[in-house]
């Protein structure tokens, strides 16, 4: 049992990688009877990004990102690559082709202390990016849960 769980009720979001992210946000609007989501584009800077690490090493990558957001506070995140350069993104794609990346978690103020407990049960952290006012944390749990995890302090 963990000192410090992930709560249910801090469930927040489902993040699936995806071939043509245009296809796939309309799709998802269809069937969801939503607005298409507005895609943002994250293009790979020049060098890495302050405050991104993947396995260990400072990262960067680009990327398509469009959202859609349940009234709960719950989002949908479809991402599509757009480089081949190393990430957490990457790395699912080769391994295990598109589909679901991660389950995110909101964990508030705990964020630290459980990313720590989860590397004690001998969890990887995959990636860490930290941003003004936040972070994510993908921690590897494909083997040991069928999907990453992504612990954040909020939404």
């Amino acid at each position: 049992m963990m000192k410090n769980p992930i709560d249910l009720k801090g469930f927040i979001q489902i993040a699936i990688i995806v071939e043509d992210i245009d296809k796939a946000r309309h799709e998802w609007a269809k069937l969801l009877n939503v607005p298409v989501p507005e895609i943002t584009e994250q293009p790979k800077p020049e060098g890495p990004i302050q405050g991104l690490t993947y396995r260990g090493h400072e990262a960067s990558y680009g990327l398509k990102l469009a959202v859609i957001e349940a009234p709960q506070g719950f989002v949908i995140e479809l991402h599509e690559l757009t480089d081949e350069y190393d990430s957490t993104f990457r790395e699912f794609v080769k391994e295990h082709g598109y589909g679901v990346h991660h389950l995110g978690f909101a964990v508030g103020d705990r964020r630290d202390a459980v990313v720590e407990e989860l590397e004690q049960m001998g969890y990887e952290m995959r990636t860490v990016g930290f941003y003004p006012g936040g972070s994510w944390t993908i921690v590897d749990a494909e083997k040991k849960l069928g999907v990453n995890l992504n612990i954040k302090p909020h939404i």
